[in-house]
């Protein structure tokens, strides 16, 4: 079979095994094998149908085994710990434009194989005629520009604060102010959907009244993405709710809807899809289990997302900055030469106008979601100042001058540095 009718994966793997026999297993289980041949598989059917090894890398030895495996205690198997890069191909024709059986193909029982004690999807390359049989972006970079009508710049955003308690009048009353202040993006948090307190069916309309006014006075449309997590029906429901209102954008929760539930989503609606992948610490930050950030946003984008979260620089989070630049990289990257199908890194957590400075120096680009929650609603002048110290902060850095210096012309900056930069 031709390598452009294969699918690639990179897994990091740690044994006490030979990595090269992991690997055949690892192939013949994640295809048309077990753990032993069976009646049926004959060789013609395993050279139509079996994943193939392309290559292992040992690397380093670890010195104790990084998860624990009851089946090699129980065989009392002891190190060295071996570690290794494994690549390994599999048939197109085994999974078709199936986005489930895919995950379940490169991933799956994979992380419950006795032979190891460590293993790691790391990265996943696609075939452009595979890529084409699944969803694209709606919006992805150029249509969020377009909708939100900023051509050039980051797009300033926030979260809506407190995440949970508002009532629908209360939220759109909030949602007014920022309009004011001058956000190009407002968000949902992870943890509101459709509480009884602020119901959707309540919650849009007021937002939406309060969106269409700002954009009557002053030609602005502000995005706003509507958490509409839910079970697949429901989800279809409020995205039409969201659409009948004049709204632009709806939000879900990657791991739990799960990809069928985002496919199902995006073909129903044309409105832009935030992704937000709450969760993704679980599956990410052991180093020797889960997924990679490139591996995990390659099958979301398969799911037709147009925004993805990266988390933020110098964030409230665990992960490290360089993980946080390689993941907006990855958005930035097109799944294959043939289609533009780049999709906006959503920058949150912790974020305020201190930390742009590192971010444009790490990025480059300003075709990006910078989402600041306090960092605008809890600015001491107000969100409108919170908003314009983000903007001063972005201008300097790109003009290469340091915020102290920018300061001293910009109030705001000014504000935001004594406030939020006190140790």
């Amino acid at each position: 079979m031709a390598p452009a009718e294969r699918i690639h994966a990179r897994y990091l793997i740690e044994t006490p095994l030979e990595p090269a026999a992991v690997a055949e297993v690892m192939a013949g289980e994640q295809s048309c094998g077990t753990f032993t041949r069976v009646e049926g598989e004959t060789d013609a059917l395993r050279e139509r149908a079996r994943a193939t090894v392309e290559a292992i890398t040992e690397l380093a030895p670890a010195e104790a085994p990084a998860l624990p495996n009851a089946l090699l205690e129980r065989k009392g198997t002891r190190g060295p710990w071996r570690r290794a890069h494994v690549d390994i191909s599999f048939p197109v024709a085994n999974i078709g434009a199936n986005l489930p059986t895919l995950a379940a193909t490169v991933s799956g029982n994979l992380y419950d194989l006795g032979e190891v004690t460590g293993l790691r999807l790391e990265s996943l390359r696609l075939p452009a005629a595979y890529r084409a049989r699944f969803e694209m972006p709606r919006a992805g970079v150029a249509g969020t520009r377009r909708t939100t009508g900023v051509a050039s710049g980051a797009l300033v955003g926030t979260i809506i604060k407190p995440n949970v308690g508002l009532s629908a009048a209360e939220t759109a009353g909030l949602v007014a102010r920022l309009c004011a202040a001058g956000v190009d993006f407002i968000k949902d948090d992870e943890v509101c959907a459709d509480p009884a307190h602020a119901p959707l069916a309540e919650r849009v309309p007021a937002v939406m009244d309060v969106v269409r006014a700002h954009q009557q006075r002053t030609g602005k449309h502000v995005m706003v993405a509507f958490n509409i997590t839910d079970e697949t029906d429901a989800m279809k429901r409020h995205a039409d709710l969201v659409e009948r209102e004049g709204g632009s954008c709806v939000m879900a929760s990657l791991n739990w809807c799960g990809h069928a539930g985002i496919q199902t989503l995006r073909r129903h609606t044309g409105l832009a899809l935030h992704g937000h992948r709450n969760g993704y610490g679980a599956l990410s930050r052991h180093p020797l289990l889960g997924i990679s950030f490139q591996a995990y946003q390659t099958l979301w984008r398969l799911a037709g997302v147009d925004h993805m979260h990266v988390h933020g620089l110098q964030g409230k989070f665990s992960q490290p900055d360089a993980e946080v630049i390689e993941s907006a990289r990855d958005c930035f990257t097109p799944l294959t030469d043939a289609a533009d199908d780049r999709v906006m890194p959503a920058f949150s957590s912790g974020q305020w106008a201190g930390t742009v400075p590192a971010t444009w120096a790490a990025i480059g680009s300003d075709d990006l979601l910078f989402m600041a929650g306090g960092g605008i609603l809890a600015h001491p002048d107000g969100a409108a100042a919170g908003v314009a110290s983000i903007r001063q902060a972005w201008s300097a850095a790109r003009a290469g001058t340091a915020l102290d210096e920018a300061a001293r012309s910009a109030p705001e900056l000014a504000r935001a540095l004594s406030f939020f930069g006190k140790p």
